[in-house]
Formats: structure tokens, C-alpha cells, sequence
């Protein structure tokens, strides 16, 4: 039989029927809503765990780092699918189905509950590890959570405390937004050479030739009569012009560098949050149910 304390050494195990066969590994225990007893564990079957099968575990035992049950490989995977509702909790039909494809007797299940003087039903004398009145049971789990985001540890827990206080605890997830500094990029400074076209007027001057002619005059007579009275002569004149010389030179013009500065502007963060509902649900009987053992309709 498998105890409440053992729950965290059965997820995520190996699960191995009675001649040594994996069957798959073991996902989620459910527990009977009434005793709190592990009622039923689920299997990862088939290929990379795409299939999921129920399996007693009242007859189930920890051997070593795997668990054993008592019923065959074939027979495990062939069992019928059932379906878990939003609260984590098998329903009675689906449950019965379960009993049936087992073999195991409905009727000495419920004959394991008996009603306490409080209404409540609490676990009778028959075989331990089964479910006092085969309620609806509840998902559980350390490494796999319920379909409605709460162990069936947590959930039994939360029962138990709840009958000496009638009060819960509402929790919720709030968001914290801070900011870090990371590398957003690179600038840097390239100098590189370009020529240009540059236009500049410059005046330059030259010389031309001009025939002067001047009379003769007592000042000049001497001058001009020095030479022979008729005579071929020439008298030859160099003429000069200034033509553009070019050269460059290298002057500093300006000095460049690069600075930051830093800008704020606000960004809307935007993420998910989980928060806790309390509703409250009533159960009624019916007089046939009553006799039965009290069987459950809603969820807690």
C-alpha cells in the first residue's frame, strides 16, 4: 500500500507490472476526496509518453526506485480513457468504468466508508489503501500539478486544515518591472581622404612690345648722331610674364569627437499573473446517494 509520505518518491518513477515489463512512468496520484487516500495513479504510456493510462494503486507497492503494480503491461495500456475535469477530480461514471476494467467490486468499495456522527465519512474496516466511499478523486502530484493548478497533496491539505478553520488564504502572483543595461551598439570615428576640384582667380602680369619714337632735341642730338649716317642695325628686347605656381599645404582646420548622452522614454511591459479564486459551492443528496454514502457531484 502507498502512503501519503511515499507520493514524492512515486512521481516521475518507473512504473513496472508484476513480471518485471515497464509499463511507463508515473505522472499524477489521485486521491479519494473523502478518506485522502491515494486512490489512482496515472501512466505515461506509448511512444515518448503520448498516452496516459489509470492504475490502481491500492495494491501497488515501492520496490526500490521504481513502483510495482499488479497488473499487466497489456492490460494497463488497453484501459479506458477517462476524462478529468477542470477541478482535477475524476468523475463517478468515469471512476466505475475504472473498478470495472480492474475487476475490482464497486460495491465493497463503498462498504469501506461508514458515516461519522458529523456527516463526514471516514475510512471502515476493510482493505487499506482503497477509497472510504470511491468518491470523486482528487489529482496530485510533486513533479505534475492538476488541471486546475493545485497538487492533490496541497488540495488534501488544504481540506484537512479547513475543518478546524473555516477561513483560506487568497494568494495571487504580482509584477515586479526593473530594468538592466546591455551593449546596444557601436559608433566610431573613420577619418578618410577625398579630393576635390578647387577654382581660384590669381592676376599675373606679362609684357608686350610698344615702338616709342622721339624727336630729336639738343639733349639727345649727341646720342643719336653717334652712329654712321646710313646703317642696317637691329636691337633685340626679352619680354617677361608670371604664369600661376601651384602648391599645397597642410593645415588643421578642426578637431572632431563623439560623446553620449542618454535619453528616457517609457516602454509598456506587458506579462501574466496568476491569481486565486475562492468561490463557494453547495452539494445536496439524494436519499439514495444518502444510503450509498454521501457520493460527491461538485468540487471543492
Amino acid at each position: 500500500m502507498i502512503t501519503r509520505e511515499e507520493i514524492a518518491n512515486v512521481l516521475d518513477q518507473p512504473v513496472y507490472d508484476g513480471d518485471g515489463n515497464k509499463i511507463g512512468d508515473a505522472k499524477h496520484v489521485f486521491f479519494d476526496d473523502m478518506t485522502g487516500r491515494p486512490e489512482w495513479v496515472s501512466v505515461k504510456t506509448g511512444m515518448f509518453g503520448s498516452a496516459e493510462s489509470f492504475v490502481p494503486i491500492r495494491d501497488a507497492a515501492l520496490v526500490q526506485d521504481h513502483l510495482e503494480v499488479p497488473y499487466g503491461k497489456d492490460q494497463v495500456k488497453g484501459a479506458p480513457s477517462v476524462d478529468v475535469d477542470a477541478g482535477g477530480h475524476l468523475s463517478e461514471t468515469e471512476e466505475h468504468r475504472l473498478y470495472d476494467y480492474y475487476g475490482i467490486n464497486w460495491d465493497s468499495v463503498l462498504s469501506e466508508a461508514e458515516r461519522t456522527d458529523d456527516g463526514r465519512f471516514a475510512a471502515g474496516p476493510g482493505p487499506a489503501g482503497t477509497a472510504g466511499a470511491a468518491g470523486a478523486a482528487g489529482a496530485a502530484g510533486v513533479a505534475g500539478t492538476t488541471p486546475g493548478g493545485t497538487t492533490g497533496r496541497e488540495d488534501a491539505a488544504r481540506r484537512e486544515a479547513m475543518r478546524g478553520d473555516e477561513a483560506m488564504t487568497r494568494s495571487e502572483e504580482q509584477m515586479r518591472v526593473g530594468v538592466e543595461r546591455h551593449e546596444s551598439g557601436r559608433a566610431r570615428l573613420r577619418k578618410y581622404v577625398v579630393t576635390e576640384e578647387v577654382q581660384q582667380t590669381v592676376p599675373v602680369t606679362h609684357e608686350e612690345v610698344r615702338v616709342v619714337r622721339e624727336p630729336i632735341t639738343d639733349a639727345n642730338r649727341d646720342e643719336a648722331m653717334a652712329g654712321p649716317e646710313i646703317s642696317e642695325a637691329e636691337h633685340e628686347v626679352t619680354l617677361h610674364a608670371e604664369r600661376p605656381v601651384v602648391e599645397t599645404e597642410t593645415v588643421p582646420v578642426e578637431r572632431v569627437h563623439m560623446t553620449t548622452e542618454e535619453l528616457t522614454e517609457n516602454e509598456t511591459v506587458r506579462g501574466q499573473v496568476r491569481k486565486e479564486r475562492i468561490e463557494a459551492e453547495t452539494e445536496t443528496f439524494t436519499e439514495d446517494e444518502t444510503r450509498q454514502g454521501g457520493k460527491r457531484r461538485g468540487r471543492e
